[in-house]
């Protein structure tokens, strides 16, 4: 399970680091490409919202402009006397109508005192006193002026050009009202998109034209986006203002584009919904989006498919690697008893060269026959002694194959100075013919271990050999020690070889690191001890100097059994002299 869950989230790591490294990227380019474009494309809208209203602006103006210079050169070619009878004013307005169409809808004289005295229209409107109206006050004091639209006395939209004149000593002002519903067609033709609208208001937020819908309930607001906009640095310098806010009434974001018109006393406003000002910069924005969205599905399962399918590559690498680690292992074993093959084959020669000289002298007393002298009693002594040689053979055979054999490294528990000694025993003929003495002071009710007994041989097999090594062919002194400290078994195998050089030190472990001449060693000893008391959650260290030999330390993790509960003092329970027979 342990295995499942690793791989399992080396394949995560591995899905998140290929999202994280392909989605970046993309985010950050589609982040900053979309800001730059919502940049450009605000500013492209903003100016073309203010060419628009200004254009128009412009052409309002110049509606009135013209208008109001068409009423001043007819009234500077026209006998105010003869205007002023209805026949004079009819014909006025009639070549007014034939040159301008239904522009100017009537046309009236009014006197001093604001009484209009003439009048020509379609409706009857002589004899009516304006002297209270605005308009009339207005035109007095500035010889021209354009009313704001009003029912008036008519009952009808309608906004008024009047014009004051003087002729023999007296005032009088000529008054004409303008088509409102072509001029209101003027400002209605501004529209954008679904919600884009233009209107006139005064600077009472009053409106001068008529709003495409029902606006009854924005008049507040318009009142104090009147008042707020006008004046403002952009109307003053003859510019388009523009803001973006909350409507009330809509209660939705809108823009408004503003432009005073006719001096100042009417503003022009547009007005739009955001989300209609910028419909094709949320669709580009929406197609981002999805396009990002869709870009990080695409990545997310091409990561997670790359991650399981190298999560499985590693997962069979791990695999071939643990079987080639074994084979390893099992390599350095059969080279680790090799290497006791010569000093065992040496310790086998002496029991069979006595069995064949025993039955010689066996086959000799045969010849000279049984009944004569001692003889057969010498045949039973010299059957006796073949018996016991060959024991003694079938013995240290068994012994290595044992140890050589191919046992499955199942964990078990087990007495490690019991391993000790026949670790000592196997090398005891090694040893002694290269004049080194190994000794064991193996510490009192050590506790059991949890490892491989096939492993720990290994371990400890290559470092006897390793010490025996060093000390050749000077010989010295190899010392294996065991005992117990809290929940730790310490085995500590020390020799007086010529030690380890500094420099080496830190490399000692690596696979195929060897100070041995060549065909002496692969380097792979040391390497397989580490993989092996690493996997048992132990630890191997080394302590060693030029000219004073080296110590390797290994501590273990103890088991439960006997001596778990406390240390084992370390005691000279058993010795060995070269041979790996106990001294006497």
């Amino acid at each position: 399970m342990s295995d499942v869950h690793y791989y399992q989230g080396l394949a995560r790591s591995m899905m998140f680091t290929i999202i994280l490294v392909s989605f970046a990227p993309l985010f950050v380019v589609v982040l900053i490409a979309g800001y730059q474009y919502s940049v450009a494309y605000e500013a492209k809208v903003e100016a073309h919202l203010r060419e628009l209203v200004l254009k128009h602006d412009q052409t309002i103006d110049a509606y009135l402009d013209e208008k109001m210079a068409e009423i001043r050169v007819l009234a500077e070619v026209i006998d105010l006397g003869h205007l002023a009878t209805p026949g004079g004013i009819e014909a006025l307005h009639d070549a007014l109508t034939v040159g301008h169409g239904t522009d100017f809808v009537d046309l009236g004289l009014i006197d001093e005192n604001g009484i209009q005295v003439a009048y020509s229209g379609p409706f009857q409107l002589r004899g009516l006193d304006y002297s209270r109206e605005a308009w009339f006050k207005a035109v007095r004091e500035n010889t021209v002026h354009v009313s704001d639209v009003g029912l008036g006395m008519r009952g009808v939209p309608h906004f008024i050009i009047a014009l004051r004149m003087h002729a023999d000593g007296r005032e009088w002002v000529l008054r004409s009202t303008l088509d409102f519903i072509a001029f209101n067609r003027l400002v209605e033709n501004i529209r954008i998109g679904e919600t884009g609208m233009a209107y006139i208001v005064n600077r009472e937020g009053e409106f001068q034209t008529t709003p495409r819908r029902d606006m009854s309930a924005e008049a507040p607001f318009l009142r104090e986006l009147a008042r707020s906009l006008t004046g403002t640095a952009d109307q003053v310098h003859g510019r388009a203002a523009m803001a973006v806010m909350d409507n009330p009434a809509t209660h939705r974001e809108t823009i408004f584009v503003t432009s005073p018109i006719k001096g100042g006393d009417w503003l022009m406003v547009y007005q739009q919904d955001t989300a209609d000002a910028f419909a094709t910069l949320n669709r580009s924005r929406d197609l981002a989006v999805g396009i990002l969205f869709l870009g990080g599905l695409a990545i997310t399962v091409m990561a997670y498919l790359m991650s399981r399918r190298m999560a499985r590559k590693v997962a069979r690498a791990d695999a071939a690697k643990d079987i080639l680690n074994e084979q390893v292992i099992e390599a350095g074993k059969l080279a680790s008893v090799g290497e006791l093959a010569a000093g065992i084959a040496h310790e086998i020669n002496n029991p069979v060269a006595i069995m064949v000289e025993e039955a010689g002298w066996i086959q000799d007393l045969l010849e000279e026959g049984l009944s004569t002298g001692d003889n057969e009693r010498e045949v039973q002594r010299a059957l006796n002694q073949i018996r016991t040689q060959g024991a003694r053979c079938k013995e240290i055979t068994h012994k290595l194959l044992s140890f050589a054999r191919k046992i499955d490294p199942t964990i078990m528990s087990f007495d490690l100075n019991d391993l000790v000694r026949e670790i000592a025993e196997l090398s005891g003929q090694r040893a002694k013919y290269a004049n080194v003495v190994i000794e064991t002071s193996l510490g009192d009710n050590i506790a059991p271990i949890e490892a491989s007994p096939s492993e720990m041989q290994q371990v400890f097999l290559n470092l006897v050999n390793n010490a025996i090594d060093a000390m050749d062919p000077g010989g010295g002194d190899l010392d294996i020690i065991t005992r117990q400290e809290g929940d730790t078994v310490l085995a500590l195998v020390s020799d007086t070889g010529s030690g380890i050089p500094e420099a080496n030190l830190s490399r000692i472990f690596d696979p195929f690191f060897t100070t041995k001449p060549v065909g002496k060693g692969t380097g792979l000893g040391l390497s397989i001890i580490y993989g092996i008391i690493n996997k048992l959650g132990g630890t191997i260290s080394v302590d060693s100097a030029v000219g004073r030999g080296t110590t390797f330390t290994i501590r273990l993790p103890a088991g439960k059994g006997p001596g778990a509960d406390g240390g084992g003092g370390a005691s000279a329970s058993g010795k060995t002299d070269g041979a790996g027979a106990p001294a006497a």
